[in-house]
């Protein structure tokens, strides 16, 4: 699995998911719509983490400049 999510993007990524977890916690967003709005968070949060977006494939996008050994 070739990375594709650079450096910035897999930031701001991170603190997307953190603020729409954070936001569904405190009840801001309402509650018919938390538990997607988790789930839009647990998705974006591991396409940070593991640095590869399934979306970024088809349309051959990359925001990563490092070159992967794989």
């Amino acid at each position: 699995m070739k990375k594709n999510v650079g450096k910035m993007d897999r930031i701001f990524r991170l603190a997307i998911a953190v603020s729409l977890a954070i936001l569904a916690y405190a009840r801001i967003i309402p509650a018919n719509l938390a538990l997607t709005v988790y789930i839009v968070a647990v998705i974006i949060a591991l396409t940070g983490v593991f640095r590869f977006c399934l979306l970024y494939k088809p349309f051959g996008l990359s925001t990563c400049r490092e070159k992967s050994p794989f």
